[in-house]
């Protein structure tokens, strides 16, 4: 398949260039692709972002490098991206649970991170219903916190953040803005090279509905795939999205539009097995 060369394409080209600058534009060239959704497709693919992927990779060659080599500590750090000594320690610490200095020693143990490859998964057991919808930009208000895609944090302090809402009342005040209207989760200010995002429980509504305790976004026109997840949440509806990114974008001539994604909550017990919501992602033709 054309995605899956393309995609081993730009680990090689980041395997070549461990020892300079990340440029993830140029990556996701290699892989014919924006580097907003180059980013969330590896992300969805490996459970990590490009970051990490680079910094365990680069972590480990350097461990090589010092366990291997008579060379000096600074000169490895900075080759490898580090600014100071200090803090290629504080990382190399954090992987390999020793600092550099005693990569050489006997018997010491150190962690490698092999590089990685995408390969055909024949899945499709389960069938995925999707359309696709154009919207009109519109309002919504709610709350926000901030989150990062770092170790799949987001998929631990999202549902937490529900919890919270849940608890001080914060749902219960958007059902009622919204005149019983659908409660949405919204990932916003995704960036290409960044791994944080935030993160959104809102209702439709116009800036006029709006009490001081809550923010105003707008959702800009788009088409959107919208996809049926039936299932407990959060898990139905993570799920989906994995799949998504997994499954359909790859057998599809389409993109991540790099704007937001929303989750839609339709009415009904959501610890159900047989709930039902949506996933909304904003989508381009390739």
């Amino acid at each position: 398949m054309d995605w899956l060369t393309r995609m081993n394409e730009a680990l090689e080209l980041m395997e070549k260039r461990m020892e300079e600058r990340l440029d993830i534009e140029e990556i996701a060239r290699a892989a014919h692709s924006s580097p907003f959704h180059f980013q969330r497709m590896f992300f969805m693919l490996t459970g990590m972002t490009v970051a990490e992927y680079v910094r365990k990779r680069r972590l480990t060659l350097a461990a090589q490098e010092l366990a291997a080599s008579s060379s000096k500590v600074l000169d490895v750090a900075l080759k490898y991206g580090y600014d100071s000594p200090e803090s290629f320690a504080k990382a190399f610490r954090k992987i390999h649970g020793v600092p550099p200095s005693e990569a050489r020693n006997p018997g010491v143990v150190l962690k490698a991170f092999p590089r990685i490859s995408f390969r055909i998964s024949l899945k499709g057991d389960k069938e995925m219903d999707y359309r696709i919808v154009d919207k009109e930009a519109f309002a919504v208000i709610g709350k926000t916190v901030r989150t990062t895609c770092g170790d799949g944090k987001n998929f631990l302090e999202i549902p937490k953040f529900w919890e919270k809402c849940a608890a001080d009342g914060t749902l219960a005040r958007l059902s009622a803005i919204g005149n019983g209207g659908n409660l949405l989760g919204i990932n916003l200010d995704m960036r290409p090279g960044q791994d944080d995002l935030t993160y959104m429980i809102a209702i439709p509504a116009d800036d006029s509905d709006r009490p001081e305790e809550f923010e105003l976004r707008t959702i800009l026109a788009a088409t959107w795939a919208v996809f049926t997840s039936v299932g407990p949440i959060p898990g139905a509806i993570q799920n989906v999205f994995r799949r998504i990114f997994q499954e359909w974008f790859p057998s599809t001539g389409y993109e991540h539009a790099g704007g937001p994604e929303m989750e839609v909550y339709l009415p009904g017990d959501v610890t159900a097995e047989d709930y039902r919501s949506e996933v909304w992602i904003p989508i381009v033709k390739k």
